[in-house]
Formats: C-alpha cells, structure tokens, sequence
C-alpha cells in the first residue's frame, strides 16, 4: 500500500494514443479537459505525470464479479465439474463464512483488479438463504445477509479507490425477504438465477417485481446452459415494458446468455430482436464459460459464449466480464481484464480493439457509468500500460502498469527485467 495515493494528478505528459498520437492529457478534478500534442500543455509540478511513451487507454471495468466467492478454492477444494458440481461445493462451504473472512477476501481481490487497471467493479453477492431444496427451511436473515454486509463493508472502503455495485443474487429457493434484507444493507440492483428454478419464466417476474418495489435496476445470470431454458426473450420483453421516462435511470443486464449461443438462427434471430428492442446489456464471460459448459460433450466441445456477432450486428450492447476467480466455479484467473480480452479474441473471435472495447468502454455503458477515456469531457478513469498498440496490450498483458481513477493515481506496477548477456558473435 501506497500512503501517498490516491494523489490528483491534473496533467498526463508523453502518453501514446491507440491511433499513434504521442500526446499530454489535461485533467482538471475527475475529468479529462484538454488532449494536445506532447509537450505543449504544462500542469503543476505535484500533479504532473510522465508517462515516458505508455499507451494511455479507458481504464477496464468488471461488469460480472463474485468478490463473495473470489479466491476461496483453497479452502474449499472443489471437484473439477459442472455448473452442479460448483454449486454444490459453494453452497456446503458458504455455511462456514464469516462477515469478516467473506470481506478479507472479497478486498484482496477488488484491489488485484484495482492495481491490474480496472476502476470499476459490479460484484454480485449471494443471498445466503442456506436452502438446497423447497423442504429445507431458510437460514435466518442475519445468515443471510453475510455476504451482502461484507461487501458493503469493502465498498465503503473502496470507495475512494474505485467504483463497486453490488447485486443480490437470489437463488430460485431464495425467500422474498431474504432478498429485501440483502437490498437493505445497501447493495445496488436485484440478480438472480432463474433458469435453475423450476418455473424459470416465474422466477424471472419474481425478480423483477422485487427491483420494482425497490426502484432498483436487475442484473441477471440468464439461460447459463447449453441446453435449457429460454428466458432472455421474456426478460428482454418484460424490460421494454418497463421502459418510460419514471425508469429509464435502471440498469438493465444479462449475463452468460450461454444458451442464445446453441439456437437455431431463426430463433436466435428472435431473442436478438427482442434483446436489441429492450436495449437489455448483454454481459459474456469466457473464462468461466468455457471452464463450466461442455464436459459432456468430449468431441465438438462447445465454446460456451453468447451469440457475440449476432448480438453486435444488431446494435446490442456486449460487454465482457471475468466472472469468478479461483473458486469452485472457475479455478484459475488473475483478476486482469486482458485475459478476458485475450479469451474473447481466442474464443469469441473478435478484434483485439472490440475485445477491449468490451472490458472497458461498453462495459462501463452497461453498468450505467459515465464515458471515460483520454477524451475531452469523459471521465480520467485511465490506464497506462507498457505496450504499443491496443493488440500488444492484449497480446502480451504487461504487467508494467499506471491506474487513475476520476483523476487521481490510484496504483502503479513498475516493472524491471534483465537477461543474461548474449555470446559475441564470432567473426566471419
């Protein structure tokens, strides 16, 4: 930890642009004022800051995290397997948290992803009900509001370091005032996952009648199979009935979207309209995605990613998150937005620019943030990185790294490498 940061920071000096510009960046609190030419604008001696040639990006932003479950596969030990098998391991470990140890956690990962660039993180966090069938009987309400207090807890920490939304994420067996009580605590927007439940359809309008009692956006995990239930096209309905200018400032997202990947084009066609008619933010994650989906499949295995071009050609906002980070549903991960976009171009075959695009600029779009960028009157949420163009960024990931967040440096990695020395040629 830095005592001296988060420090303001009102001029960017020497900073590569994407499309070649050697430029100096002008900030003046949380905003980026003025773009010119290196070495032509000038900024007080404490707030100035030499970028030495770094390509100066819009900072990353995590539309789909579980800061809750991060970094818990060391103590859980989970069986490689399915979307069953880790939900099963998670829910017999959950019993065992603490506030504190859900919030040790959940921090030490906000800030990796902090010091890897990303200024903004949408964490969901589980409604622990407790509840592994409709027999068993709720956890009380001060079980099930672990989670959501300890990420509270890390949010009003944060708070000066980064953005973090937090989602109640309500299980299908997760009883109405459970999820109420998580709202309570101070988390942001209504999750859930009810293309688990037995009544998916139900489920969905169990959710979003709770964020409209509350006045609060919905941000679910969406048809996470290969081959289950539809659900995006009657969520993506029920928000553009929904839509009118008494809500309009809700968030509306779905994440996963897996099984829209596996649809005939007639019926994907379908979805895709009515996704695109709702303006629904659509959020993929490949890392978990491609660990979860396909084990039944040993030949052909399926990518297990949403329909990314069908959902773009169609005007669709797609964004791309890193989901979970060594837990049971994902057991590796560094909490680095370029490896997600690394997956993306592997994967999802997009461009190095698109895939950037979809960890930075489109994700803050559908978690609701304001624009930023070295852009004139957008947000300094801003990363430096060591790399010459977007593709070697992506490409190679270094580690060498300068974070503002609303104009304030916030972490920096620095980076010293050496190789032995080369034999002298020998003379000809």
């Amino acid at each position: 930890m830095d005592s001296s940061a988060p420090r303001p920071v009102d001029l960017l000096r020497g900073a590569l642009l994407p499309d070649g510009r050697l430029v100096d960046v002008a900030i003046s609190g949380d905003t980026v004022t003025e773009v010119a030419p290196a070495g032509t604008l000038r900024g007080s001696v404490d707030g100035t800051l030499d970028l030495a040639g770094r390509l100066l990006l819009t900072a990353p932003a995590e539309p789909h995290a579980h800061l809750d479950k991060a970094l818990s596969a060391d103590a859980i030990r989970p069986p490689l397997g399915d979307l069953g098998a880790a939900i099963a391991s998670w829910s017999a470990h959950a019993t065992t948290m603490t506030v504190d140890e859900i919030a040790d956690r959940a921090r030490t990962a906000a800030l990796t992803m902090l010091a890897a660039g990303t200024t903004a993180v949408r964490s969901h966090v589980d409604v622990l009900s407790g509840r592994r069938s409709a027999d068993d009987a709720p956890a009380p309400v001060e079980s099930a509001v672990r989670g959501a207090q300890a990420l509270v807890r890390v949010r009003d920490e944060l708070a000066g370091l980064m953005d973090l939304e937090l989602v109640a994420l309500a299980g299908p067996l997760a009883p109405d005032h459970h999820v109420e009580a998580v709202l309570a605590c101070g988390v942001d927007l209504v999750g859930g996952a009810p293309h688990l439940a037995e009544d998916p359809l139900a489920d969905v309008d169990r959710l979003l009648a709770l964020a409209d009692r509350h006045g609060v956006g919905v941000d679910l995990h969406t048809d996470e199979n290969l081959d289950g239930p539809v659900t995006l096209d009657h969520f993506a309905r029920a928000v553009s009935a929904r839509r009118d200018p008494g809500t309009d400032g809700r968030t509306w997202t779905a994440g996963h979207c897996v099984r829209l990947g596996t649809l005939g084009p007639e019926r994907r066609a379908e979805v895709v309209a009515d996704v695109a008619a709702a303006d629904l933010g659509i959020v993929t994650l490949p890392i978990t995605n491609l660990y979860l989906q396909g084990w039944q499949h040993p030949v052909s295995t399926p990518r297990g990613l949403t329909a990314i071009q069908a959902l773009t050609a169609a005007g669709v906002r797609v964004a791309a998150g890193a989901d979970n980070v060594r837990d049971p549903f994902n057991p590796v991960g560094r909490s680095d937005a370029l490896e997600t976009a690394s997956l993306l171009v592997t994967a999802g075959h997009v461009t190095p620019d698109q895939a950037y695009a979809m960890v930075s600029d489109t994700a803050r779009s559908v978690m609701g943030l304001p624009a930023a960028g070295p852009v004139p009157g957008r947000r300094a949420d801003l990363l430096a990185i060591a790399a010459t163009s977007v593709t070697d960024a992506v490409a190679n990931a270094p580690a060498d790294r300068i974070v503002l967040s609303r104009g304030r440096l916030v972490a920096r990695t620095e980076v010293r490498t050496t190789v032995a020395a080369t034999a002298a040629p020998v003379p000809a």
